[in-house]
């Protein structure tokens, strides 16, 4: 079993022009090739070496892959910035921004957890409440938002949704 540097040595020609032919940019064939060497480096004990260069080759395949699909999303994302902002928010943020019923506390868990992305964890850290108050205090004001957008008939019933024609 040799080194890694021999490793290296012997495979690096043939990653690079595989990434190369892959990518079709210098760039970005250096860091896909750096970055196959680099998950050999880390997993180097536990890889057999037979395997190599087709290991390698398959992890540039599969980085470029993601970078492709990576692309893919900032492309679309960037679009729909140039198409403009919308027209109006939609009605459940602009029930979030508007309800008299949802204290400021609510409407800041509320944004932090599902505009944010943000853990029950991370809020609690922000606001220097403990999980369970954030949980809470979550749960309440999803149930009101549910009550909003799914009204009640007095007998405890929900009410079907009334769908508009278009």
């Amino acid at each position: 079993m040799g080194s890694f540097e021999d490793v290296y040595r012997q495979h690096v020609l043939a990653v690079y022009r595989y990434a190369m032919s892959v990518a079709g940019k210098k760039e970005t064939a250096e860091d896909l090739t750096s970055e196959a060497f680099l998950a050999l480096y880390r997993n180097f004990d536990a890889i057999d070496q037979e395997q190599l260069p087709g290991w390698l080759l398959t992890v540039v395949r599969n980085r470029a892959r993601d970078m492709w699909r990576h692309q893919a999303i900032e492309q679309r994302y960037n679009a729909e910035l140039a198409a403009g902002p919308t027209a109006a928010a939609p009605a459940v943020e602009q029930w979030i921004l508007d309800s008299a019923e949802l204290k400021p506390i609510h409407r800041t868990c509320i944004m932090l957890r599902y505009v944010h992305g943000m853990t029950r964890a991370e809020i609690a850290s922000r606001t220097g409440l403990s999980e369970s108050q954030v949980k809470g205090l979550l749960q309440y004001a999803l149930s009101l938002l549910r009550r909003a957008l799914h009204p009640v008939m007095d007998d405890g019933r929900s009410c079907p949704r009334q769908v508009e024609p278009r």
